[in-house]
């Protein structure tokens, strides 16, 4: 009984919104017609058997007034019922009812030959009794279960119907609900669900995506501020940090000014970061695809990066269209962030249109795996120090090429970064 009802549970949960509902509207309407035509069925039956008794009971009085004027039942009938003297069909229960002198009947409405009795004792020791047939009676009441049969079907069909259009629109309006939420998740600020329903009229539903276009409105009214005031910030600093780095170029050679141009130098970077992310978030970015080789391509910049790494597969790779300019930037970001944080055993494989960069350091934490890269969040302490920046242009970058990039662990250490590129 028990995996039965599991199995039913699951079937219910499995069944969307816009087939619960018309279950349950089926279920609840089938119940109502079930009750309804139970009722009338038993007020019918209640009328049939109350008549029939009448009727016996005033055939009783006529035979019993003939037979004890005339000594005889004449024909053995008297109208449409049949009268007899001691009857071997009568019911055994009317016939000691008869003979303890009571005048009573007796309905069968179920059985072959549905019939109603009316008895009385006469003469003593015998019984006269009445017989009418029901055959009739029993096929009325065979019509009428037959027609609220099909009448309860139809209203069954119809009510799930209604429900199916009903829950038809309700979840054409969540899912509409639930796809504009999935495109703001996904970057699209400017979704929104818009009105739902009857216009002029207020459901939850309507309430529902009035939230949720209200909250996207918001939101995007905060990111844009973000994004503005992130870019301003990036271009303001430029200024000053150009008289800056002149000024260090001027100072006299020595330690004390090799690190003040390094901090320079590093603030710079961290300005040209800034104002790259500004644009990614601002969509201003327009690649220049263009056809090229992939393994060669690959070792170019792989070589203009700086950083050691070997190279594997520059000799094969496929035809790939993209930006070479955007695809050395995210290479390039790629790469020092395997050399910043997984040590100077960096491998890059080229296959097919896949450029996979390798190293044996720790690993990327598995937030960042999970919720992909924060801004100005490095992760995990033995990653080191930086800006998080690199990971999250290299991303940005990607997608305004059409590529992807796939962050991963590798076995047994190590951190995998694959970027996979459109092919010509």
């Amino acid at each position: 009984m028990r995996p039965a009802l599991l199995r039913c549970r699951q079937l219910v949960r499995a069944l969307g919104l816009r087939w619960k509902i018309s279950v349950l509207l089926a279920a609840g309407c089938s119940l109502v017609a079930l009750t309804i035509g139970i009722l009338i069925h038993e007020a019918r039956v209640r009328q049939v058997a109350e008549a029939a008794r009448q009727s016996a009971t005033a055939q009783l009085v006529r035979v019993r007034q003939v037979y004890e004027l005339t000594g005889q039942l004449d024909f053995d009938k008297v109208g449409e019922a049949d009268a007899r003297i001691d009857c071997p069909a009568l019911p055994e229960p009317l016939r000691r009812a008869a003979l303890a002198g009571e005048r009573t009947t007796y309905l069968d409405l179920d059985g072959p030959r549905p019939a109603v009795w009316a008895a009385r004792p006469v003469g003593g020791d015998q019984v006269l009794s009445v017989r009418q047939s029901l055959v009739s009676d029993q096929q009325e009441l065979l019509d009428l279960d037959q027609q609220l049969a099909v009448s309860g079907a139809a209203v069954v069909t119809l009510a799930a119907f209604g429900g199916s259009l009903l829950a038809s629109r309700l979840s054409k309006d969540l899912r509409s609900a639930a796809e504009t939420a999935r495109r703001i998740s996904a970057g699209e600020l400017d979704a929104r669900i818009g009105p739902s329903g009857v216009p002029g009229t207020r459901n939850e539903v309507a309430e529902l995506s009035s939230a949720v276009d209200t909250m996207a409105a918001s939101l995007q009214r905060r990111l844009v501020a973000e994004q503005r005031f992130t870019a301003d910030v990036a271009h303001e600093l430029r200024t000053p940090l150009t008289g800056l780095h002149t000024a260090a170029e001027l100072l006299p050679p020595g330690r004390p000014t090799e690190l003040v141009r390094d901090r320079v130098a590093a603030l710079r970077t961290l300005t040209e970061d800034l104002l790259e992310v500004a644009r990614l978030d601002a969509d201003r970015e327009e690649a220049q695809l263009d056809v090229h080789p992939l393994g060669p391509l690959v070792e170019s910049i792989t070589r203009r990066s700086g950083v050691a790494a070997r190279v594997r597969g520059a000799d094969g790779g496929s035809q790939v269209r993209t930006d070479v300019r955007r695809l050395e930037r995210i290479l390039t970001n790629l790469l020092v962030n395997a050399h910043r944080h997984g040590g100077a055993a960096i491998t890059v494989t080229v296959t097919g249109n896949a450029v996979t960069v390798l190293d044996r350091g720790p690993g990327f934490p598995e937030h960042l795996l999970r919720d992909g890269p924060q801004r100005f969040q490095t992760g995990a302490a033995e990653r080191g120090q930086g800006t998080g920046l690199g990971l999250t242009i290299a991303l940005g970058q990607a997608q305004v090429i059409g590529a992807r990039v796939t962050l991963a662990n590798a076995s047994p250490t190590g951190a995998s970064a694959t970027i996979t590129l459109p092919p010509a």
